[in-house]
């Protein structure tokens, strides 16, 4: 059965690419043109006006749509920025103010409040754990057939949990080289690229999403 489903803060639009090859209506949403190439299923704008359904919106293409009701399923990617546990010493060390992470803290909470049934949100470990709730499941990249070592948070409602399909040996996994290895060159942490490469789900997570979830 065909789902309705809002991947937010999405511009790779991978996740959203397989529940559509899985024939789901879903659209990915950021404030950011998508680099998925497709946009046709992507919402530029804010996301928070359409996280409950009974919403219009208007994807890149032009084209209008109508969302009636809830959606079937919410897939939420907050921004991590200020809330994973990497990036928490530049609070402590005062050369962030905390006021960024409690607005990262409040913007999370849209997603979670967000009256849907079936729900997961992403993220990194982080404040959340302890700001909302320990995840339900971490996962790893490595256990979806990529190299990377990344451990990832998932908050569910309403859906089990994702099963691992291809676990790589421990020899053959890598640590951070997805994290700036782009395009034949190497980017800086603190390269604004690198923080958007860091953000793409990993293809064989989302083939699983979709597999498993739609």
């Amino acid at each position: 059965m065909s789902m309705n489903i809002l991947i937010a803060c999405e511009e790779s639009q991978r996740v959203c690419t397989e529940f559509r090859k899985r024939g789901h209506r879903a659209f990915s949403c950021d404030i950011i043109e998508p680099s998925g190439g497709h946009p046709e299923w992507h919402i530029q704008a804010d996301v928070l006006p359409l996280l409950n359904g009974d919403c219009k919106f208007t994807t890149l293409d032009g084209k209008e749509h109508k969302q009636d009701g809830k959606w079937d399923m919410l897939i939420a990617f907050p921004p991590c920025t200020h809330l994973s546990n990497s990036g928490q010493r530049w609070f402590t060390e005062g050369k962030k103010p905390f006021s960024l992470q409690r607005k990262a803290i409040c913007f999370f909470y849209k997603f979670v409040l967000a009256d849907c049934n079936k729900k997961v949100i992403e993220n990194p470990i982080g404040v959340m754990s302890t700001a909302y709730r320990k995840p339900d499941q971490i996962i790893n990249p490595f256990e979806f057939g990529e190299t990377e070592c990344k451990n990832t948070c998932l908050w569910l409602k309403g859906l089990p949990h994702l099963q691992p399909t291809e676990i790589i040996p421990k020899q053959q996994r890598t640590r951070n080289l997805y994290q700036g290895f782009y395009n034949g060159k190497f980017n800086a942490w603190k390269d604004k690229e690198t923080a958007k490469i860091r953000s793409k789900t990993f293809p064989g997570v989302a083939k699983a999403m979709a597999k498993q979830w739609g």
